[in-house]
């Protein structure tokens, strides 16, 4: 089902070139490639286009402007070469090229562009951040040194380290420093002595050489163990102007073997004078101390008094606050005393029961006048009271009802006063109040709406 809907499927031209665009690109991202350059050309905008081939294929290849500017050599029609780069297609023409990053002529060229181009990867991961470098210790108890058994590096750095610590534990890692199979043998030793984790330092060395003779410390599966190595590694490779891969991802690069040793150890001489310099200045400031101590000893020992006399003087300031306080307490109290005098010459004047005696005058004669002002009121009441009820008694209905006269309401809930006839219909049932006693009665006629005198 799957084949038959692809086969169906109708690309456009740049459609199906795209997807072969990223297909190539994401299948060879980078490449070696090795071959003659022909049909070179460098137009005005400095990059380099030409086709790279061998006997029986071809294929074109640019190199940029910033890449080319780059290279020791001036690239020529002819000339066998051997670069790196990554493979795309240029989809105006649809044909795939390969774009170069790197590229040197056969031979040494072709090692130094190797060498940089790791030097740049492994860079860019952070090989070479000084954030992963490790501090050597101050005086390591065992250093394993990796290299070659024979000859004059090994036999410098021994002699170097007695002539610096004598005694200190050398352990020589016996390697090839050359050849095939060099940085296998010390990417090795590196994980054995890692693992015995008996060193506090690894010194790798070599003299120096050829970029050649150097292959194997500019190895990818070195640098890796170096970086991965949990014990500190110096680097000793070659000669003072000699680099290797191997020296940028070292915790510390040491330009010759000899100058490692120096490096890994402290001089004893030196570290017995520096001991001796500092006895020396802690015995000089410790006398300084002391006879800093005697001096303040004497000078409190001379301020301090005798107990017996300490005593003599509190007693005497003791009596002293005493006398002052006896005659406080008296003068208070005197005070005192004249305050009480007075207070009961003003109580006695001003006696209570005097005053109650007042009061009580007053409070009888309050009396009489609530008596007489209570009477006087209620017999006003009374009058208003009697007038108020002659009223109400004139005014009433039952006396206006007594007199004859009745009061017509509805017959029913709402019991409205009836005091005009065209409010009503006859058959109609009023309610008649009279001064004793009502009477129902039905309206069978009525009359006009003149008023009745």
């Amino acid at each position: 089902m799957n084949s038959n809907n692809r086969s169906q499927q109708i690309y456009t031209v740049s459609g199906l070139t795209r997807q072969l665009k990223q297909l190539i690109e994401s299948t060879y991202p980078f490449i070696w490639l090795t071959g003659e350059i022909s049909n070179l050309s460098v137009p005005g905008s400095g990059h380099c286009y030409f086709s790279l081939k061998d006997d029986t294929a071809l294929i074109s290849g640019v190199m940029f402007r910033n890449q080319l500017k780059r290279l020791p050599f001036n690239p020529e029609n002819g000339m066998r070469i051997t670069g790196m780069g990554r493979l795309s297609l240029y989809e105006p023409r649809g044909s795939y090229q390969i774009i170069f990053e790197h590229m040197a002529p056969e031979g040494a060229g072709l090692l130094h562009a190797k060498f940089e181009l790791l030097k740049k990867q492994l860079a860019h991961e952070g090989l070479f951040d000084a954030a992963h470098k490790r501090a050597l210790p101050f005086l390591p108890k065992k250093i394993s040194i990796i290299t070659s058994p024979t000859g004059a590096v090994i036999r410098d750095i021994i002699q170097v380290s007695h002539r610096r610590f004598p005694g200190v534990h050398l352990e020589v890692v016996p390697v090839k420093v050359q050849g095939n199979g060099a940085d296998v043998e010390i990417l090795q030793a590196i994980e054995t002595v890692n693992q015995c984790a008996t060193s506090q330092v690894i010194i790798i060395a070599r003299g120096g050489g050829s970029l050649e003779d150097l292959a194997a410390f500019n190895s990818e599966k070195l640098a890796r163990a170096v970086f991965a190595s949990t014990i500190p590694v110096i680097s000793a490779v070659g000669h003072e102007t000699d680099f290797t891969i191997c020296d940028f991802v070292a915790d510390l690069r040491a330009p010759t073997p000899s100058a490692a040793a120096e490096l890994a150890l402290p001089e004893r001489a030196t570290l017995f004078q520096n001991v001796f310099a500092s006895q020396l200045a802690l015995t000089v400031a410790l006398g300084r101390s002391l006879e800093r101590f005697k001096a303040h000893l004497k000078d409190l020992t001379s301020r301090l008094k005798s107990p017996r006399s300490r005593m003599d003087d509190l007693r005497m300031r003791l009596e002293d606050l005493e006398q002052r306080l006896t005659g406080q307490i008296r003068g208070q109290i005197s005070a005192l005393e004249e305050k009480t005098a007075w207070y009961t010459k003003a109580l006695t004047a001003a006696s209570p029961a005097r005053r109650i005696s007042e009061k009580k005058e007053t409070s009888r004669f309050m009396i009489q006048r609530l008596a007489q002002a209570m009477a006087a009121t209620l017999a006003a009441v009374r009058a208003r009271t009697h007038e108020n009820h002659s009223k109400l008694g004139a005014l009433s209905p039952l006396a206006v009802l007594n007199r004859g006269y009745s009061i017509t309401r509805s017959w029913d809930s709402e019991q409205k006063i009836i005091t005009d006839s065209t409010t009503t219909q006859n058959g109609d049932s009023v309610e008649v109040l009279l001064a004793r006693g009502r009477l129902i009665c039905q309206v069978e006629k009525k009359y006009g709406q003149e008023k009745n005198l």
